[in-house]
């Protein structure tokens, strides 16, 4: 799996159909999760930092955005993005959320942010790549503070008038890796308060957000 983000780093924002079909689930994930003026947020599976420029139009310069990938190629063009840009309060990590010690997240946001844990946690189209998405999860509640905004967006096979589109969904998904039959969106589900669940694009794209217990 690794192999093949490395291979497609440089091309996957002009191949994965963003623009067409999955910018409109970032745009409403981070709508819905509603992060704020001077917030940390973790952006887990950052990729090539798609969600950045929204996320910091959120959590302004006062803010910081931690983005985790375990692909050095995707972050590099993450890296290559930040600074075109020159946005200074943003921290990218590299690692396994299988191997990575929350300690790493946690020591960011106290430097950045002067606080242990993070206010926001967002993941896009990353948790169905996983081989098990619990773990992800797990890495996600584990850094985030009591009462703080997760939100998840990823996909299923379309339905209703939209399942012709079926063939197609599920070749996009295998080709990027991703098992569509995942639906790691029932975590927030299923933990979160006051969790909303909107869904987009025929059923593709699923979009839960709440609140952290």
């Amino acid at each position: 799996m690794l192999k093949r983000y490395t291979a497609g780093a440089r091309l996957y924002d002009v191949l994965s159909g963003e623009r067409l079909v999955y910018r409109v689930g970032r745009v409403a994930g981070i709508d819905a999760l509603q992060p704020g003026r001077g917030d940390i947020v973790l952006d887990l599976g950052c990729g090539t930092g798609l969600n950045l420029p929204l996320l910091l139009d959120r959590v302004g310069a006062e803010g910081h955005v931690i983005g985790l990938d375990r692909s050095p190629s995707m972050l590099a063009v993450a890296r290559d993005r930040v600074r075109r840009n020159g946005w200074a309060n943003v921290s990218l990590l590299e690692a396994d959320v299988l191997l990575l010690d929350p300690a790493e997240i946690t020591s960011i946001a106290l430097r950045e942010g002067g606080r242990p844990r993070v206010d926001a946690a967002f993941s896009s189209y990353a948790m169905s790549v996983f081989d098990d998405w619990m773990p992800a999860w797990e890495l996600l509640r584990s850094v985030a503070r009591p009462g703080a905004r997760a939100g998840i967006v990823d996909m299923a096979l379309p339905t209703g008038a939209a399942a012709v589109f079926a063939p197609l969904a599920r070749l996009a998904c295998a080709a990027g890796g991703a098992d569509i039959t995942a639906r790691p969106w029932r975590a927030p589900e299923r933990e979160a308060a006051n969790a909303e669940h909107t869904v987009l694009r025929g059923g593709h794209i699923h979009v839960v957000t709440g609140t952290l217990p």
